[in-house]
């Protein structure tokens, strides 16, 4: 028989011990006093965050580090081309 894991609206929590900046502590403090909640939340929303930040600066260098491999082999006057700049001038009719 196969037990089913029931998963509640909640995510799934851990309890650990942190050491932290004092002063990044304080302002957490401040933070979870102003918005009359616990420090853990605040806590919580800020790693989530930074989190959520770090993997979007870790997407973005993918990005860049795909697009300068592309193009690496590209000569300058084909960059050129590729970046819409017209390499003889206009000739009038």
């Amino acid at each position: 028989m196969t037990r089913k894991v029931r998963h509640s609206g909640q995510p799934q929590k851990r309890r650990t011990t942190l050491t932290l900046p004092a002063d990044s502590l304080t302002q957490a403090e401040k933070i979870a006093r102003t918005r009359r909640v616990n420090l853990s939340t605040v806590v919580a929303e800020a790693l989530s965050e930074g989190l959520r930040l770090h993997a979007a600066a870790e997407r973005s260098e993918e990005v860049l580090k795909a697009y300068k491999n592309a193009f690496s082999n590209f000569s300058d006057d084909e960059t050129l081309i590729l970046d819409g700049v017209i390499l003889q001038p206009a000739t009038e009719p």
